[in-house]
């Protein structure tokens, strides 16, 4: 009898065995995180959990809050990402859910606050935002490693410069947002125009950057401090160095209202968040710089310092990145070369007139925000509709109009010293 059942009972168990894998709940996880940094937490977590298996979307972040809004039949039960903008404004779409775990009420170095104080994210890890740099190329161009934003206006650094696309980089859209809270509306899009002179080139992706710095094709990038890591066919060697005023924002991870395991979705952020799942930041594999308190003694309870308003930044940033694009990115070549005649002339009331033109945001800040609320005429992350094509036409011809004339002033009869 004991042999029979044997016999009965273990073609059972190996059939549970191998079926386990199939049997397991499937948690979406819509990521910017690329392979090398979701897999750890993946194997630690599965050990852990055998009957819930991850499935990582990786996406960068633009395309992953598109997935998220759009493709609304698909799985997709947490968003993980590094910009802080993605999660405000997944949260003013009602994407996001309230979070049972309780918000720790610590914020980073410069005021930033690790966590939603609302509940609907947490934050899980930090990043720095400065410049990558190769101190040999900067030696050579007789340059100075800059120390503060406006460091970068100055005319030795023209070609030498490299930045992502805030079009399809949150990070970089943080960077201009740090810039235009900092100095305001219009004297941070006067900055961004003689930055924009400045650039060598413009790329598509931010970890682009240091690779472009590392490769000698600039001598420095706008980054963050983890993405300063290097390919191993390196030819330099970049630095990395925070600018003021200083930024440090916290990545985040948050359960989106659609999931349909939000108790599997919250064991995972619980996971992340708990000391073994910090500690995974600090392997030489990930090398991001935790929030756990026992990890992490730079954080202090309460407003440090002047703050950062990621609400704003959320509210505006398609408005925000379409005028980078339109009067940065697309007329970078313009700039430069309108920026050299400016800085060859003396000072008069011509030059005057041109520097003010290329300086002049195509929007002010309170049409920004208009058209930012008005959902019909641009609403965040969806396909431009016939309006935002409209909109998209008329700023062109606004900004061709400004930096036309601009050219023509410093073209004209006697603008030459």
């Amino acid at each position: 009898m004991p042999g029979r059942c044997l016999r009965l009972v273990l073609p059972l168990l190996c059939w549970l065995i191998y079926a386990m894998p199939a049997l397991a709940q499937t948690l979406s996880v819509v990521t910017s995180y690329p392979a090398t940094f979701t897999e750890p937490f993946r194997a630690s977590f599965e050990a852990r959990n055998p009957e819930i298996r991850l499935n990582f979307i990786h996406r960068n972040t633009a395309s992953g809050l598109r997935f998220v809004m759009e493709r609304t039949q698909a799985p997709a039960d947490l968003f993980w990402a590094s910009s802080p903008d993605a999660f405000e404004r997944l949260k003013a779409l009602g994407a996001l859910r309230r979070l049972s775990v309780e918000a720790t009420g610590l914020r980073a170095p410069g005021g930033y606050p690790v966590d939603d104080p609302d509940g609907y994210f947490r934050g899980f890890s930090l990043a720095r935002y400065g410049v990558v740099y190769d101190p040999i190329a900067l030696q050579k161009a007789g340059l100075q490693v800059p120390a503060r934003w406006t460091d970068l206006l100055e005319r030795g650094y023209a070609g030498q410069i490299g930045m992502a696309t805030p079009v399809r980089s949150g990070t970089t859209h943080l960077m201009i947002e740090r810039i235009l809270q900092h100095y305001g509306w219009d004297r941070g899009w006067a900055i961004l125009s003689r930055l924009g002179g400045n650039l060598s080139t413009v790329t598509a992706r931010s970890f682009g950057v240091a690779s472009g710095v590392a490769q000698r094709r600039f001598a420095i990038g706008l980054s963050i401090d983890f993405l300063a890591d290097l390919p191993r066919d390196a030819v330099s060697i970049p630095h990395f160095k925070p600018l003021e005023p200083e930024l440090v924002v916290p990545a985040s991870i948050g359960i989106l209202a659609r999931s349909a395991h939000p108790d599997d979705a919250a064991r995972f952020l619980t996971f992340v968040l708990s000391l073994e799942g910090q500690r995974l930041l600090t392997s030489s594999a990930i090398a991001r710089t935790p929030v756990h308190p026992a990890l992490n003694q730079s954080l202090t309870p309460g407003l440090q310092g002047p703050g950062f308003d990621a609400a704003l930044s959320a509210r505006r940033y398609e408005l925000v990145n379409l005028l980078f694009e339109e009067q940065v990115v697309r007329r970078r070549r313009a700039l430069s070369r309108i920026w050299r005649d400016l800085d060859a002339l003396r000072p008069d009331a011509r030059a005057d007139a041109a520097r003010a033109l290329i300086e002049e945001p195509a929007l002010s800040q309170a049409e920004a925000l208009i058209l930012s609320d008005k959902h019909e005429v641009w609403q965040p992350a969806i396909a431009r509709s016939a309006s935002q094509n409209a909109l998209v036409e008329q700023l062109r011809r606004r900004l061709e109009g400004q930096m036309g004339e601009a050219e023509r002033l410093l073209q004209a009869p006697g603008a030459r010293p």
